[in-house]
């Protein structure tokens, strides 16, 4: 049985605590890597993110020479590790193609292979996010930025959408088989602590134009393709036949929005850990140039027309149905996705208490994004707190605001895979 830790009542943290500062004194033993995610919140990290190559919308720079970009080495994971970060989540492609017959795709596997050896020399802890495979493109990212869409600004031709997985039962077999081909490869792997099944799966907009709207997807459509909850139980079994202990982490529909955790099956399969991503409101984290909201302030969070008093108690409020969902079912839930812009008034009051309030139900988290060093993509930085508030600047800064709350945050992290041993 999980259940929420008694620390969370007590205001204190097993990784912060004297109770559990042994790992800064020898090695930590644990019974597998899902006590990672039962006992507090233990892991602090960011994503890195990574696409395919279309050279004829990305040209001979943007995103690198590979098959993969934005590139990333050794220093990247490095520079991580050394602002304190203990975990690394990969949004990653998968490792099938995603036309039939969704066959390896080896240029993949090799760029994940080399990113799991980064991440090892870096003593970081890893989860792998899948965002593409079989009937998957990574333009679900992109919905409604072709130029059908959106004529004037629309930067890629709407062929390049592939939404197969949610109609084709084909394509939801072969990601299944593609997951089990994955745990098979990884599961010996140390420093993997973590299968993320698929990063945002959004068949309700896609599809049906309903936006972070659970009670209009279901139930119409529940129990039908479009329901992960059809997919997922199948892909959790076919990785447990093959790999009984990394654990397995699994978000919601509705681009992994709390919202939708309610409506989650729970699978009768251990080590499973369901997870969230956290960016309301959208309004303020979001919002273009020249800002119009500050956090905290008042505003119309939620696009219901009524202004909102948004601040700590609002976010504390916004993640109730974590709470229910963790009583209702005694399981562990994370957060492998959270940010705002770095320009954002009041960004770092409202890290600052987003992450607090993450930690007070000991959930582990990981912030988007920690960017590439590459420079031809150095410009796309919305969410790269390194370059700090200023817009206009893109090179790293000494330090700022938003930067000090996160690196005082990570600075908390006790275990690494160096100093962990799973019996």
């Amino acid at each position: 049985m999980w259940t929420l830790p008694l620390f969370v009542a007590c205001g204190g943290n097993p990784d912060t605590d004297a109770g559990d500062s042994g790992s800064d004194a020898g090695t930590l033993e644990l019974a597998d890597p899902y006590a990672l995610w039962t006992e507090g919140t233990r892991l602090r990290g960011a994503n890195v993110w990574q696409r395919l190559v279309y050279p004829e919308l990305d040209g001979p720079e943007y995103l690198g020479p590979g098959p993969l970009g934005p590139p990333l080495n050794q220093d990247d994971f490095d520079a991580l590790a050394a602002l304190g970060a203990n975990y690394v989540n990969l949004s990653h492609p998968g490792l099938f193609r995603e036309d039939p017959p969704y066959e390896l795709n080896e240029d993949v596997q090799a760029n994940l292979d080399r990113l799991l050896t980064f991440a090892e020399e870096a003593d970081l802890f890893v989860v792998i996010t899948f965002r593409t495979g079989p009937g998957r493109s990574e333009f679900w990212a992109y919905w409604g930025e072709d130029t059908a869409s959106d004529p004037e600004n629309g930067w890629f031709d709407p062929e390049y959408y592939n939404n197969d997985v949610w109609e084709n039962e084909s394509a939801q077999d072969a990601w299944v088989a593609m997951w089990r081909y994955t745990a098979e490869r990884y599961r010996d792997k140390h420093v993997v602590v973590g299968y993320d099944l698929m990063c945002e799966p959004n068949a309700e907009e896609v599809f049906f134009d309903v936006w972070r709207g659970p009670e209009d997807f279901y139930p119409a459509h529940a129990g039908t393709t479009y329901d992960w909850n059809t997919l997922y139980p199948r892909i959790v079994q076919s990785i447990r036949e093959v790999d009984a202990k990394t654990p397995i982490l699994i978000q919601p529909m509705g681009y992994g929005t709390a919202a939708y955790l309610p409506y989650m099956t729970v699978v009768d399969a251990e080590r499973v850990v369901y997870t969230i991503h956290q960016y309301e409101p959208m309004v303020y984290t979001h919002q273009a140039l020249p800002s119009a909201y500050r956090y905290p302030g008042r505003f119309d969070a939620d696009y219901d027309d009524i202004v909102d008093s948004v601040d700590r108690d609002w976010l504390d409020r916004l993640l109730a149905p974590v709470d229910r969902f963790i009583s209702a079912h005694d399981v562990p839930v994370a957060c492998n996705e959270y940010g705002v812009m770095r320009w954002q008034p009041g960004a770092s009051v409202f890290m600052e208490d987003l992450i607090s309030i993450l930690e007070s139900r000991g959930i582990n988290h990981a912030l988007w994004e920690w960017a590439s060093s590459w420079r031809p993509f150095r410009d796309n930085d919305d969410f790269n707190f390194r370059h700090g508030p200023n817009p206009r600047r893109h090179r790293d800064v000494r330090s700022s605001d938003l930067q000090r709350v996160i690196q005082e945050n990570w600075s908390r992290n006790r275990v690494r895979p160096s100093n962990v041993v799973f019996r």
